[in-house]
């Protein structure tokens, strides 16, 4: 029997209003590691240090998130030994190799093809959850709503696809292995937290993860000079957005099917173009392509999270 709060949690309206929050705090990420790394002075070739800055962030995502949830919950989430396990195949997946395959891949691909690339978490993970995992049936409407979304992220992302789609395994082959271990750590989420609280699943996978990344990094001889207040707070920003999106995410997927919210991520993307657009001065940013794939993107949402009427 679903208390009131689960039962809020289930529904269309309060599941788009947190996803839509939760694209817009990760569509601000896209400008935000920019800005971080010219505030932090980071190649676009050192990926080194782009692990020791990834690593920083996520440590202190998972530290910002356990401390919120510990308040809230007026006591310390502390894993047991049964937990443990599951927080460990979490952050394998949702941290350690979707980010170490992301920023690899990232610079040997252009940021057009892996956003494209990067959509094609949602049917991963819907792929998973209901071929693998069979939490849930894989129907028409969800196949052809996720078709129609992920048109929308080639339509904005149009003009860079000008010079072809060429592909090769070290980017663009490590850009999909990080797809596959994001669509892995949705559905890992949705499975483990049945029983346990998500923010603290989410807050230990974060800052296990985020050490693990770091440490890495610091061995290949990436370094992080934090040399003046922007680029602390920066830092603190982006931790925040991920402490705070990746916490309700997890809460949405505990209370709903897999699908109804991977959906959103097609979103994530839009919104970090309007974003860059409006933080970055990027021009030509939206436009009528981005009508386009938003009206696209919405369409494919209302496919997969419209119920089939009985007669």
């Amino acid at each position: 029997m679903k208390n009131n709060n689960e039962i809020l949690l289930s529904k269309t309206f309060t599941v788009a209003l947190i996803a839509l929050v939760c694209s817009l705090l990760w569509g601000s990420a896209f400008s935000g590691v920019k800005i971080g790394y010219e505030k932090l002075s980071i190649e676009s070739s050192d990926w080194a240090s782009q692990m020791v800055f990834a690593g920083i962030r996520f440590s202190l995502a998972g530290i910002m998130a356990l401390t919120f949830g510990s308040i809230k919950e007026k006591k310390l989430l502390l894993p047991s030994k049964k937990n443990v396990p599951n927080i460990l195949v979490i952050s394998l997946f949702q941290t350690i190799l979707q980010y170490f395959f992301y920023y690899i891949g990232l610079a040997h691909t252009t940021g057009v093809k892996a956003a494209i690339i990067v959509a094609a978490n949602v049917f991963i993970a819907i792929f998973i959850s209901a071929m693998i995992f069979k939490t849930e049936k894989l129907t028409a409407p969800k196949i052809i709503g996720s078709i129609v979304g992920f048109a929308g992220i080639i339509v904005i992302n149009i003009d860079g696809l000008k010079g072809g789609f060429n592909l090769n395994f070290l980017g663009d082959g490590f850009i999909f292995l990080c797809t596959v271990a994001s669509g892995f750590s949705s559905v890992f989420m949705k499975k483990y937290s049945s029983n346990v609280n998500p923010v603290l699943l989410s807050g230990w996978q974060f800052f296990i993860g985020g050490a693990v990344m770091w440490i890495f990094g610091m061995i290949c001889d990436g370094t992080l000079k934090i040399n003046s207040i922007g680029s602390l707070l920066i830092i603190v920003y982006l931790s925040f957005v991920s402490a705070a999106a990746y916490s309700l995410w997890a809460i949405l997927l505990k209370h709903n099917p897999v699908s109804k919210v991977a959906v959103w991520g097609f979103l994530n993307p839009i919104c970090g173009v309007i974003i860059s657009g409006f933080v970055l001065h990027e021009t030509n940013s939206f436009g009528l392509y981005g009508a386009v794939a938003l009206l696209l993107v919405c369409l494919g949402i209302y496919m997969v999270n419209k119920k089939k009427v009985e007669r």
